[in-house]
């Protein structure tokens, strides 16, 4: 990076907060805190909900989940669209109508303060989480890229968004969020763009598309009912429709988004919006990482792409052992790039599994010589091209997506962690009749200590899977259960707290012991954590707590 990718960068990640400020600046009720006001109408809405989604993982990880899997990590958001048409016909009227701040109080409302305590309590352990690792993630890359300190660029990345979610609340956190997905946009098209035209000149897109499928990355659908299988039609059906339904049904970084504003219209289009552009636009990011892979096949790759852990590793005394490595993949990426279009795809897939090999070989050195990376690889791969093949100025850009995406969603997250530890938590446990601005200074203060926490967890995060996959997979562990507490109380009229209580925690415990022993995909999760509590509750219900 040189002195204008820095001037960019510096000017798009404080002018939109400094504006989100000026535009929030004034006195506020705790209603106006935490829902905004009717100037927020279904465009900001619809984005706001969609800046959430798309975390700086999303923009880191998913490139190189492409890269090097396909693009059939897009199965994951195929039952999104109609998990989106169900909150807007079932949740929506239903919160809108009780006009509740949180999610968890209608379950209070329709069963008891247990239940609707263990459902906040569920959304903040495993938002808290998330919350440090989507601080986490752009830190661990940038700071090993570009050469800055962990726990600065940590600081950086959560300190910014700390302060002005807990000033400006809900109404700061939609402006911002709007501006920003606008600024991802523009540079994700930037990105897709100079990939495309750094291809060889001789090279159409459309022979560029089919290099692509020869290679495997191009398959975006697998009718498998193979269980075991990460990414297939079916999980993503089911298993990413109650995952979506879930989040944004029940997780009140979501819900808090399209309750801004206060209008059941708005809220409904808002979220019909995102029906309609989410899955497209994680096509979109996913057909980028297959266009950087097509760009490594005639542009030789780094044999690994976290070059600070190799360069680790040589200074450790690997140096030999890595050379030779780098001599075959040498030899093999000349034999595949002679042959890309002319060969067959057994031979192209022959070739190419020979790089994964010396790449995976190269990692071992690394491991043994414990320099082995806190991430997967292909979590630098798109950050590698941007900072080596884009010009500068774009490069800039760029990393201010990262971060934009890092403050957007962090700040969607600290909003619904400090209101709901205000509203579920403090106000009917600690303080249930202080006056309404008692209510808004609590609400601040939690979100700084909750912004504290990411930080927290972001210092000592040390993540084994892919980024975007650790997000999914954290949320999938607990989404079922929360979910499942909500159609209970929505479809299932004879049952009574005690019942759906004891079942929530039961599920919860099923697939805790399910993930550690089983190696099903997560997405399943989601559906067996609902259905469970489903089941569960009716049988508590007609049988140990039948006389309730």
């Amino acid at each position: 990076m040189n002195g204008l990718d820095y001037v960019v960068l510096i000017a798009t990640i404080l002018a939109i907060p400094l504006y989100g400020l000026w535009r929030t600046r004034g006195r506020e009720t705790l209603g106006h805190y935490l829902k905004g006001d009717h100037s927020i109408r279904w465009g900001t809405i619809g984005l706001s909900v969609l800046a959430t989604q798309a975390g700086p993982i999303t923009f880191l990880s998913m490139p190189g989940q492409a890269y090097e899997s396909g693009i059939g990590f897009i199965q994951n958001y195929f039952g999104q669209p109609f998990a989106l048409i169900t909150v807007c016909a079932i949740f929506v009227p239903i919160f809108q109508r009780l006009k509740v701040y949180t999610a968890y109080e209608y379950l209070g409302q329709r069963f008891d303060q247990k239940t609707r305590l263990l459902g906040a309590f569920l959304f903040l352990i495993q938002r808290g989480l998330a919350a440090g690792i989507t601080v986490y993630a752009p830190a661990i890359i940038l700071s090993a890229l570009l050469g800055w300190r962990l726990n600065l660029t940590i600081w950086l990345a959560g300190g910014l968004v700390i302060a002005y979610t807990a000033f400006g609340g809900t109404k700061i956190v939609s402006i911002t969020q709007r501006y920003q997905i606008l600024i991802i946009f523009v540079g994700m098209a930037l990105a897709f763009a100079i990939a495309v035209h750094r291809l060889p000149d001789e090279l159409s897109f459309s022979n560029a598309l089919s290099i692509a499928g020869k290679m495997g990355k191009l398959q975006a659908v697998d009718f498998s009912f193979d269980a075991d299988k990460r990414y297939t039609f079916w999980s993503g059906i089911f298993g990413g429709f109650f995952l979506a339904l879930s989040y944004f049904g029940a997780d009140q970084s979501q819900v808090q988004r399209y309750l801004a504003g206060g209008s059941l219209t708005a809220s409904r289009f808002g979220l019909l919006f995102n029906s309609v552009v989410k899955v497209p636009m994680q096509f979109g990011i996913l057909l980028l990482g297959a266009m950087v892979f097509l760009f490594y096949q005639f542009e030789e790759p780094p044999i690994y792409f976290n070059q600070p852990a190799y360069q680790r590793a040589v200074a450790l005394g690997h140096g030999a052992e890595l050379s030779q490595l780098q001599t075959q993949f040498d030899d093999v990426f000349a034999r595949k790039r002679a042959a890309l279009t002319s060969a067959s795809r057994d031979d192209l897939l022959k070739l190419d599994t020979e790089a994964r090999a010396i790449r995976d070989k190269a990692k071992t050195v690394l491991e043994r010589a414990g320099a082995s990376p806190k991430s997967k690889d292909s979590d630098y791969v798109f950050i590698t091209f941007v900072l080596q093949h884009l010009p500068h100025g774009v490069v800039g850009l760029l990393i201010a997506v990262i971060l934009c995406a890092t403050m957007s969603a962090t700040a969607a997250t600290l909003n619904a962690l400090g209101s709901t530890s205000a509203v579920d938590f403090y106000r009917p446990l600690v303080r249930p009749t202080a006056p309404d601005h008692h209510y808004v200074v609590a609400t601040q203060v939690l979100t700084i200590a909750w912004g504290l926490f990411a930080i927290g967890v972001a210092s000592f995060a040390n993540l084994v899977e892919n980024l975007i996959e650790a997000g999914n997979i954290l949320g999938s562990i607990f989404y079922g259960s929360i979910l499942g507490l909500f159609l209970v109380a929505f479809f299932l009229r004879s049952v009574r707290g005690s019942a759906v209580f004891f079942a929530a925690l039961l599920a919860q415990t099923l697939v805790l012991i399910m993930f550690s022993t089983l190696s099903i995909s997560y997405l399943w999760y989601n559906l067996i954590g609902c259905a469970a509590v489903i089941v569960f509750s009716l049988v508590l219900q007609r049988t140990v707590f039948a006389r309730a």
